[in-house]
């Protein structure tokens, strides 16, 4: 008769590992972006980097390397590493692939969703009012992410969810330049579509999500013009003088 225990020399392998250091200062790390305490190309400093989080430095390059690799941080040679400025074609393409994603999502939850699942939104969507009437943005953005996540969870399809999952950080980072620009107008959104899923209406509760996620893309694509508007304004005088001293 077969065993159905492990070999001892496999069973040993199983051990409890504590989550290393580097990733938690990854997280912290990248959190900082997410809410843009550090800003898109600020020079990140090692040493600076280490003193702020209370730990060395070894764990910060490693961080910064992974950072890297998914497209938070940009490590440019002989310069130094940089938190990395998404491009509107970055910032378009994901937040476009976002809309179709979680209008099904929304058209899925109307059909699923219980009375329960209603309720878990109805307050989330609460709590972010009261955090914009309190200009408390870290807290709006984060339950603006919790609104959207809950509504694919409510869809009943765990592929929707992982996909949504990967891109929730990048949509966090995209939203928190405009979360006073769209303000009150996405609660309220949220608030009708809220209505759409009890009401078991997939097609409306599609719609308004597929027009919610479309007027953000929008607003953030408006807000980097701007932005980009004011750095050349800014940079305008420095060139003048340049030219002036050539002269």
């Amino acid at each position: 008769m077969q065993s159905n225990e492990l070999p001892k020399e496999l069973a040993a392998r199983r051990i409890d590992r504590p989550v290393p250091l580097r990733e938690h200062v990854y997280q912290a790390m990248q959190e900082l972006i997410i809410s843009r305490r550090l800003a898109p190309g600020q020079h990140l400093v090692e040493s600076e980097l280490a003193q702020m989080l209370g730990v060395s430095r070894q764990p910060v390059r490693e961080a910064l390397q992974w950072l890297n690799n998914e497209g938070w941080v940009d490590l440019r040679p002989g310069y130094g590493a940089f938190v990395h400025a998404p491009t509107q074609e970055e910032a378009d393409q994901l937040l476009a692939v976002r809309r179709l994603l979680e209008s099904e999502s929304a058209r899925l939850a109307a059909l699923h969703a219980d009375a329960e699942g209603v309720a878990k939104l109805r307050d989330l969507n609460r709590q972010g009012v009261e955090a914009l009437e309190n200009d408390d943005v870290d807290t709006a953005v984060a339950l603006n992410a919790a609104v959207h996540r809950c509504v694919t969870e409510l869809s009943g399809n765990k592929v929707l969810l992982d996909f949504a999952t990967q891109v929730d950080r990048r949509v966090r980072w995209y939203y928190t330049p405009i979360a006073r620009q769209r303000g009150e107008q996405s609660w309220q959104e949220h608030a009708a579509l809220i209505d759409a899923i009890e009401n078991r209406d997939a097609d409306t509760a599609a719609r308004i999500m597929a027009e919610h996620t479309e007027r953000t893309r929008k607003s953030y694509l408006e807000q980097q013009v701007e932005d980009d508007a004011d750095q050349q304004l800014i940079a305008l005088p420095a060139r003048r003088r340049r030219k002036a001293s050539k002269a």
